[in-house]
């Protein structure tokens, strides 16, 4: 297996993946129950080192991230769960090992909060919002794969009228930025990896 193959990126749709130079893609389909379905069947098939999770968001407006700006997802919280966490966890925190490689990256973008809901607008406490994360993050925790949510922005969170909705500049903004997040990963879990054997 090539370095690039540990990684596998995941996102919703194709328009959102960046054409592939090694690494293992995914297309996970719409919605938290999709992509916590196809994501844990594809962990168990490619055994993958790190998930790389990308896709387009809305943004509060209040929150003022321009069209096509990037967002780091700090922790993905399921906005449409209201169990109590010993039932189900709500939240899955990304992986500190990957949110320093991803911070180095981007270093002008925020980490944050990333909403799921199933529903378009049907986040709250969040400025954030998509529609998978959580459950390629969720599935990732519980097969021990460590993983990281990074969005480009499309649209106010508010804005009801999806013509005003910048996609073509989102997708163009998530997919110029993989390859350059797939280096900081593998150089990263690369780094992990020689410090470990040093130690050894």
């Amino acid at each position: 297996m090539n370095n690039r193959a540990r990684i596998l990126v995941v996102a919703a749709t194709a328009r959102e993946l960046a054409t592939p130079d090694g690494w293992h893609t995914l297309e996970c389909g719409v919605g938290p129950v999709e992509a916590a379905a196809r994501t844990a069947a594809a962990i168990a098939a490619l055994h993958p080192a790190a998930i790389l999770h990308v896709g387009i968001a809305g943004a509060r407006r209040a929150r003022a991230l321009a069209p096509a700006s990037l967002v780091i997802g700090s922790e993905a919280r399921y906005c449409d769960s209201n169990v109590p966490a010993e039932w189900a966890p709500s939240t899955v925190q990304a992986s500190v090992t990957l949110l320093h490689a991803v911070q180095r990256a981007l270093s002008n973008a925020p980490a944050l909060t990333i909403g799921t809901s199933a529903r378009v607008g049907g986040t709250v406490h969040c400025d954030v919002e998509a529609m998978e994360g959580f459950g390629v993050l969720r599935a990732a925790q519980l097969a021990g794969v460590p993983a990281i949510e990074v969005r480009a922005i499309s649209n106010d969170i508010e804005e009801q009228d999806r013509a005003r909705w910048h996609f073509d500049a989102a997708f163009a903004a998530i997919t110029a930025v993989t390859p350059q997040l797939v280096r900081a990963l593998l150089q990263r879990l690369t780094d992990v990896t020689n410090s470990a054997a040093d130690n050894a």
